[in-house]
């Protein structure tokens, strides 16, 4: 005998389900609204977040100062012309050089591109030039795309070489500030919100504040250790372009999985082009094998597993950051995902229901106990 479906149930199921369709199209209506809001506003929010990346790096001697007895503006101000002076330093040290040798990277790359090209047309692949030059144009459409998108997320709003400046100072002095009057935001902001806010707002912000310090201290130190191992291994090979390849590495490492790829794949090429095909394989292989010591042994001694996520949800966080804007995108899409990680692990706390004490005597069920 056929069961009858329950038209009370159906009807309680359609309501249910039209109730979560519309408050999930009210969430997703507010996401748009904010993104609209972060996007009219992004000259002003893109020099915050390039403040509190830098004031996340220069915390730690920041605090070490305070520790000793120092004032705040005295800590904060010794701290941000130390930071000044190494910035300058690495200009003059690193940035130079690689900023001389910007042409011949290009040039490399360039031809080791058309000796990749010239290979996958011969045996035993015999891949057709029209096949490879979609290909080709795709790739440098896609990579076309990708710039525009970085240099319009950088300069949305600024329209001159003297705004860009601006911005750099701002971001600069809002480090200092962040650096001098952080630890007293918190309870400041505790005070200024009403109810429970007072209490929920700040422990999100302190422990995003500690995501977000984890996470880019721990990949400048992983991508220093790749950029050593990998940049001497190019030079005891005698591959040219030794330094700017390696600076390539640190600056790929804050883009997760993606950038170490790339980074890898540019070093390859620029071996094939100047030392041929044995030495490309060993320098692949040297990548290799870094990339497996930085995932399996330096990551998790530095990051210790910070911030909480698997590596599928990091690809994908990296790959939608840079469908959404480009390389800016790619940069904040891994914090941007442990931000959000770590408010909804806070609502996830707030929502679970209370577990029993142990020591809370049972209900009494009618049956006595022996005494």
């Amino acid at each position: 005998m056929t069961a009858n479906l329950s038209s009370t149930k159906a009807r309680a199921a359609l309501r249910t389900s039209a109730r979560a369709s519309a408050e999930l199209l009210l969430i997703l209506l507010m996401l748009a609204v904010s993104l609209w809001v972060l996007g009219r506003m992004w000259s002003v929010v893109w020099p915050l977040v390039i403040g509190l990346l830098l004031t996340t790096l220069t915390w730690p001697p920041t605090r070490f100062l305070l520790r000793r007895g120092w004032k705040p503006a005295l800590a904060a101000s010794t701290v941000t012309v130390l930071f000044l002076l190494v910035a300058a330093g690495v200009v003059a040290l690193i940035a130079v050089p690689v900023a001389s040798q910007s042409g011949e990277l290009t040039d490399g790359v360039v031809d080791g591109v058309q000796k990749v090209r010239e290979w996958a047309a011969g045996p035993p692949l015999n891949i057709g030039d029209a096949q490879i030059d979609k290909a080709f144009d795709s790739a440098v459409s896609r990579a076309q795309d990708g710039l525009g998108s970085m240099v319009g997320a950088v300069v949305t709003g600024v329209s001159t070489v003297v705004n860009g400046l601006v911005t750099g100072v701002l971001a600069l002095f809002l480090m200092f500030f962040f650096l001098k009057d952080g630890p007293r935001f918190l309870p400041w902001l505790a005070r200024q919100l009403p109810g429970r806010l007072s209490t929920d707002v700040p422990t999100v912000a302190a422990r995003g504040w500690d995501t977000l310090g984890s996470f880019v201290r721990s990949q400048a130190a992983v991508g220093l250790i790749d950029a050593v191992l990998i940049g001497l291994g190019l030079w005891i090979l005698g591959v040219p372009l030794v330094l700017p390849l390696a600076v390539l590495t640190f600056v790929s490492a804050f883009v997760p999985i993606i950038g170490a790829f790339f980074a890898g794949f540019i070093a390859v090429l620029i071996a094939l082009v100047s030392n041929g095909l044995m030495d490309a394989l060993i320098v692949l292989a040297i990548i290799v094998v870094v990339q497996q010591l930085e995932g399996n042994v330096f990551q998790p001694m530095i990051q210790s597993r910070g911030l909480g996520l698997h590596a599928a949800v990091v690809l994908l966080a990296v790959t939608l950051g840079g469908s959404l804007a480009g390389i800016v995108g790619s940069l904040l899409a891994v914090p941007v995902a442990a931000l959000i990680a770590v408010i909804w692990n806070y609502m996830r706390e707030q929502l679970q229901e209370p577990s029993p004490d142990p020591g809370t005597a049972e209900p009494e069920t009618g049956i006595a106990t022996p005494s």
